[in-house]
């Protein structure tokens, strides 16, 4: 296979990584908290679900179209529906008699696989971006390929992730976040429960549709 298209798909699944989101948002505050090897297992966790959507959306790239539209209106639903409820706890987040924020992530690593595979801007987010950077290369894409292609974005994942538990662990980092701990807290759920209305957005009319 041609190594740039290689190198393409990893640069894809490095900037998916990287754009800001509700896993972005969760991981600042995992690995500002409790330092980088938090960071690094709810990364670990959340990796299961880069995975898997890289993987749709390389499907849906190179031409599989038989799969029905409702699985993922069904999904962004779910979705919506799992970071609306982290939004809220996180809302309503106080700070416990040891100082620690009541939200605060128990278990990294499971936290990170569930928000990796509900994160509705996983699948239009991988579409789009493998979309852009792979187009004109189109004519290379082949099933035989996949496989290949997706190894690349793995390696892209691994890179970004990298990347992203060394930011969460810099001193300046971990002190302004403990500084504004609660604050920062009420603001993500603020975001997750707005990316829970885009999810709702996106999804409902399809369902509603189609049921009509």
């Amino acid at each position: 296979m041609d190594p740039t298209l290689l190198l393409v798909s990893a640069i894809a699944a490095a900037i998916y990584v990287i754009t800001p989101g509700p896993a972005v948002l969760a991981l600042l505050s995992i690995g500002a908290a409790r330092g980088r090897p938090a960071g690094a297992a709810f990364l670990v966790g959340h990796l299961a679900g880069d995975v898997l959507w890289a993987s749709l959306a390389l499907l849906a790239i190179i031409g599989a179209r038989t799969i029905d539209p409702r699985f993922f209106d069904l999904l962004g639903l779910v979705c919506g529906l799992y970071l609306f409820y982290l939004g809220v706890r996180a809302v309503l987040a106080r700070r416990s008699e040891d100082g620690s924020v009541d939200t605060g992530p128990v278990r990294p690593l499971r936290k990170g696989l569930i928000l990796g595979i509900t994160n509705p801007k996983g699948y239009p987010v991988a579409v789009a971006m493998f979309t852009a950077l792979l187009a004109d290369h189109s004519g290379s894409l082949s099933w035989q390929g996949a496989p290949v292609l997706l190894l690349a974005a793995l390696v892209g994942f691994l890179l970004a992730d990298l990347f992203l538990i060394w930011l969460t662990g810099l001193g300046l980092m971990r002190r302004f976040y403990r500084r504004h701990e609660v604050w920062i807290v009420r603001a993500t759920g603020l975001l997750f429960i707005a990316f829970s209305f885009q999810a709702f957005a996106a999804s409902l009319p399809g369902l509603l549709g189609r049921r009509g």
